[in-house]
């Protein structure tokens, strides 16, 4: 891992957390795509989660910030059943564009970016960063609690100093 500076540091972990992201969704048994936990569809905790990441990771008060085609108004909001339906594809679309996203925000950062506050934002690009790991981890937790709880297997997550598998892997610890 590459440990230059402070924006070389948040750009490999936002890769290894990209990929276990990417990992638990793959997890999830299709019969459980569907099943409510605390009222909201499994896939709807999955976008919630993106929705997140991808309004807040960057400047969550930006004008031009524009909603991901498959956005139906508070879509990402948990305590809202959903009138629409989102499938695996659709969230694994919107799972990418925000992946491209950020692969072209973070390499463009440098250390003093960090303690900068975007436009029209109260908060520092390091705290919107920092904000959206923690957000970004409690809800892999939770699926990965409940894949777990209804399959036995526990989708693999990337210890520090272990590489980011390249070929075919194992999905579960």
């Amino acid at each position: 891992m590459r440990e230059s500076s402070y924006h070389a540091i948040l750009t490999e972990m936002t890769v290894r957390a990209l990929w276990e992201t990417q990992n638990v969704i793959d997890c999830i048994p299709d019969d459980l795509w569907d099943k409510p936990y605390g009222g909201a569809p499994m896939w709807q905790h999955i976008y919630h989660m993106l929705h997140g990441l991808d309004q807040w990771f960057i400047n969550p008060r930006d004008r031009d910030f524009v909603e991901p085609p498959i956005h139906t108004p508070l879509l990402q909001d948990l305590a809202i059943y959903p009138a629409t339906h989102l499938n695996r594809r659709q969230i694994n679309d919107y799972f990418h564009t925000i992946k491209a996203k950020l692969s072209l925000y973070l390499p463009a950062l440098h250390d003093e970016d960090l303690l900068q506050r975007p436009e029209g934002c109260e908060w520092t690009r390091m705290t919107l960063i920092l904000a959206q790991y923690r957000h970004l981890h409690l809800h892999l937790g939770m699926l990965m609690g409940f894949v777990q709880a209804a399959t036995g297997l526990c989708p693999r997550v990337l210890d520090l100093g272990r590489e980011i598998p390249l070929g075919p892997y194992d999905p579960y610890e």
